[in-house]
């Protein structure tokens, strides 16, 4: 029997989408020898409360020049399409699109570190594994001990870069004229300059 095809789920606000997002995807598909990764932005993320919030459909679009260019990676509306909240919702419906693929659902450490406090984790380990980042300021071995906690068979520690680079700093930076060229790619710096975001 033919072993299933992995396919990685990244989610995210995408609040601009970011080289740290996709040098994550790009190790998680070379270390797990995935067939493809989606970029799956929030339709509302519920771990981020408060703040203006870019809409949806401008958060797909960023996501969507941000990976088009990599035959590794698709922008998936799934989440906004559906109005999903919860990882285990995600999952599911993307159980339902995608039958013959097991599913990575690839993290940073921080959120490895809160994933007791997400809605139904215990659910969210019987659809996928979890393909943790390291983020810059976790203790590797609080993350060690984390993902030990869930089960080694379900969580498997990335040899990722963990590149200091976060949407809200980008957001702040566009916002006091500062440049952001090689923190995000060329499409999605192109689209911020030409509509105004974040100003």
């Amino acid at each position: 029997m033919a072993t299933p095809a992995r396919l990685g789920v990244l989610g995210g606000s995408f609040d601009p989408p970011h080289i740290a997002h996709l040098a994550v995807a790009s190790e998680a598909f070379h270390a797990l020898a995935l067939e493809r990764v989606l970029f799956v932005p929030a339709a509302a993320p519920p771990h981020k409360e408060g703040g203006e919030r870019t809409p949806a459909h401008v958060r797909l679009e960023l996501t969507s020049l941000a990976v088009d260019e990599d035959l590794r990676f698709t922008a998936s509306g799934i989440e906004i399409e559906h109005g999903l909240v919860y990882t285990a919702d995600t999952l599911r419906a993307l159980r339902e699109r995608y039958p013959d693929h097991e599913l990575v659902f690839i993290l940073g450490s921080d959120a490895l570190l809160q994933f007791d406090t997400w809605h139904a984790p215990d659910e969210v380990l019987s659809l996928c594994t979890l393909a943790v980042a390291p983020r810059p300021g976790d203790p590797p071995e609080a993350v060690a001990a984390a993902a030990a906690r869930w089960g080694e068979r379900r969580v498997a520690v990335l040899d990722a870069p963990a590149l200091a680079v976060s949407s809200s700093e980008i957001r702040a930076r566009v916002a006091r004229r500062r440049p952001i060229r090689y923190l995000v790619p060329q499409r999605v710096e192109q689209y911020i300059q030409e509509t105004g975001l974040y100003r």
